[in-house]
């Protein structure tokens, strides 16, 4: 999901999201589009374990350098507004394009620690303790409303980067938004996603806390401080 140099072609190693369970398969992709796509959670090439980039020989791509380490506070904002070219990955070709319709269902990914701190395909940095996503259309940044089918919980998130592109994904949710919509222990979720329109470049994240504390069945992480930080490492809490 994160910004990457590409070449001729690129490459996408599924890595389990943070559970360790799934086994990386590579796929050969071919991006016919002058834009910087992102990876996936499920889909991705690991970055190299010093935190700097890793050019992959056998595709011509390296994951973006890692800016801020896990002890940092990740800063909010800072990237552009894109939609982007038509582009293809494995065979698919993807069509950006702002969509106030909208409204797709299918399964749901996250991804964490290996990408956090390293920027987001629009240029922002990838913060895993935040309620962002990926999507392989809809505008970076915007909002977006996914829904856990399986226990109904709904969470707004900020939409600030490409991917996923694995089977029959429709959507790549940080850490945070997977921990509060219930699918961060099995990896992946059945959910509804629903275009909410464009997010500020700024990137406040208010209107996200906002409408996750409306939620009842958030109550039960009230008394964690700052973003809903359940695991969040203590200098890191708003």
């Amino acid at each position: 999901m994160l910004y990457r140099r590409w070449h001729a072609q690129a490459s996408r190693a599924p890595l389990a999201s943070g559970t360790g369970n799934r086994a990386a398969i590579l796929t050969s992709i071919t991006i016919v589009a002058a834009l910087a796509v992102g990876c996936s959670n499920g889909e991705r090439a690991s970055p190299g374990s010093s935190g700097g980039s890793r050019l992959d020989p056998r595709y011509g791509t390296s994951a973006s350098p890692r800016l801020y380490s896990e002890a940092d506070r990740i800063p909010k904002g800072g990237g552009s507004y894109k939609i982007g070219a038509p582009y293809k990955v494995a065979g698919r070709w993807y069509f950006p394009a702002e969509d106030h319709n909208y409204n797709r269902t299918g399964t749901a990914s996250w991804y964490g620690t290996a990408f956090h701190g390293r920027k987001t395909a629009n240029g922002e940095v990838f913060d895993m303790w935040a309620l962002t996503a990926a999507h392989p259309t809809l505008p970076l940044p915007s909002y977006a409303y996914v829904t856990n089918l399986d226990n109904g919980r709904t969470v707004l998130v900020r939409i600030n980067d490409r991917g996923p592109y694995a089977h029959d994904r429709i959507i790549d949710l940080s850490r945070m938004t997977a921990r509060m919509l219930g699918t961060e222990a099995q990896g992946l979720g059945r959910v509804q996603v629903r275009y909410a329109g464009r997010a500020p470049l700024d990137g406040d994240d208010a209107h996200e806390r906002r409408f996750l504390a409306s939620q009842p069945w958030s109550r039960q992480f009230a008394s964690l401080p700052g973003r809903m930080s359940l695991g969040m490492p203590p200098t890191l809490r708003d």
